[in-house]
């Protein structure tokens, strides 16, 4: 694929990042969304060759599964693996790049954004339909949710950044509360998604907003706590 083979010098630069890079290419038909994952240490070189699979095929094989399970995410294209005598040295990701969508994220940061009560009503019900299909997102943040508004007014939910997923028969309540715990630290947010969950799964409104909250409230204290870390050792690094 030109895409991938060329993907150092063509292409427009969507994600420019430390771990992972973004290119767009323009096709006759559609605009290719590829993903270059960064290069793994030769710990993961290794894995990656003979213990799991790499973050490129379990995008791919993820994205075609939620297809096929009827829940968004862009049209998956190919995957590509380039190998070297140690193990995996290169990995991409290409799908159908998605026009005229926002990321969830406008929603938590944004509180006066358009319909924003409903369009959180939404997600929760795309989550909870998730959910009822045994699907566990393991990366469920606000930044991999992109959302489209439909030209008579309902909203579509798309899945990005795939490749940690898990597929259950079921899923306990916990579980599925723990899953939302990334998505929003604003208490408001979380009592309209608890609201509308006990609504779909005929649960306790108050055993679902304690639980969420109480989640979250120790996602986020595990969050900065890490951040607070990370900004010592660069410190003592200096």
């Amino acid at each position: 694929m030109d895409a991938i083979f060329n993907f150092n010098s063509k292409g427009k630069v969507l994600v420019e990042g430390q771990r992972n890079a973004i290119k767009l290419f323009d096709l006759k038909d559609f605009t290719l969304n590829v993903k270059s994952f960064k290069k793994p240490n030769l710990i993961n070189k290794i894995a990656y060759r003979y213990f799991r699979k790499s973050k490129a095929r379990r995008s791919f094989e993820f994205a075609s599964k939620l297809m096929e399970m009827q829940i968004g995410t862009p049209q998956p294209v190919a995957f590509f693996e380039n190998y070297d005598f140690i193990g995996l040295n290169e990995s991409y990701y290409a799908c159908q790049h998605l026009e005229n969508v926002f990321e969830f994220r406008e929603i938590v940061q944004n509180e006066t954004f358009e319909n924003r009560d409903f369009i959180i009503r939404k997600f929760t019900q795309f989550t909870f339909e998730m959910h009822e299909k045994g699907i566990e997102f393991l990366d469920h943040s606000p930044g991999n949710t992109l959302i489209r508004k439909n030209n008579e007014g309902s909203y579509s939910f798309f899945l990005v950044d795939l490749n940690r997923m898990k597929f259950h028969e079921t899923i306990d309540f916990k579980t599925r509360m723990k899953n939302l715990s990334k998505i929003t630290h604003k208490k408001d947010m979380i009592a309209v998604m608890s609201n509308e969950y006990a609504k779909l799964s005929n649960g306790d409104e108050t055993t679902i907003f304690e639980t969420m909250w109480g989640l979250t409230a120790d996602f986020q204290y595990r969050f900065h706590r890490k951040k607070r870390i990370k900004k010592k050792l660069k410190f003592w690094k200096k």
